[in-house]
């Protein structure tokens, strides 16, 4: 199935998808390609996956660009080639990270290029997770949170902005 096949599926209400770790709405599209900077500026997606949600996003917006950044590039499903970026293994480093405006992450990208232009962060996982997470971002430089309600997403996930304190 297509981009815009699935894209014609969502809902207000969060589906779940076999190729997505979230359950994705129409809702949550909406918001996070409302976040996510404009081109000439990029976000990425760091453990993209499939894509899905990345190429919702671009497919929403044409003027929001998302790159992926995964270990395995035929796990790639939805994301222009152009866009996908491969890096040896969990522990290796895209380094063109640090030319992105935003951040979809993994916290090894903070420790790494966390002092760069990047202007936020955007953490999206099950909430039950996010403890493990938040300690290593009040230490970094971007400790200031938000945690956005209402945004198309199940009970049991949640979505983090994290901006350095203005």
């Amino acid at each position: 199935m297509d981009i815009s096949q699935i894209s014609e599926q969502l809902s207000p209400e969060p589906k779940r998808f076999p190729d997505c770790c979230l359950a994705i709405s129409s809702t949550l599209i909406t918001y996070l390609a409302s976040l996510l900077p404009r081109k000439p500026k990029f976000t990425i997606s760091i453990g993209s996956g499939s894509g899905l949600l990345e190429g919702l996003i671009v497919h929403y917006d044409k003027n929001v660009s998302v790159e992926g950044v995964e270990v395995d590039s035929t796990i790639n499903r939805y994301i222009a080639e152009e866009d996908m970026n491969v890096v040896p293994g969990g522990w290796g480093l895209w380094s063109a990270a640090q030319e992105a405006a935003a951040w979809m992450l993994i916290t090894k990208y903070i420790d790494t290029y966390g002092d760069q232009t990047v202007d936020f962060i955007v953490w999206l996982g099950p909430r039950v997770d996010w403890p493990d997470y938040e300690p290593r971002l009040c230490q970094s430089p971007f400790s200031e949170f938000s945690f956005p309600e209402h945004i198309g997403l199940t009970p049991y996930e949640t979505v983090v902005v994290a901006r350095r304190p203005s």
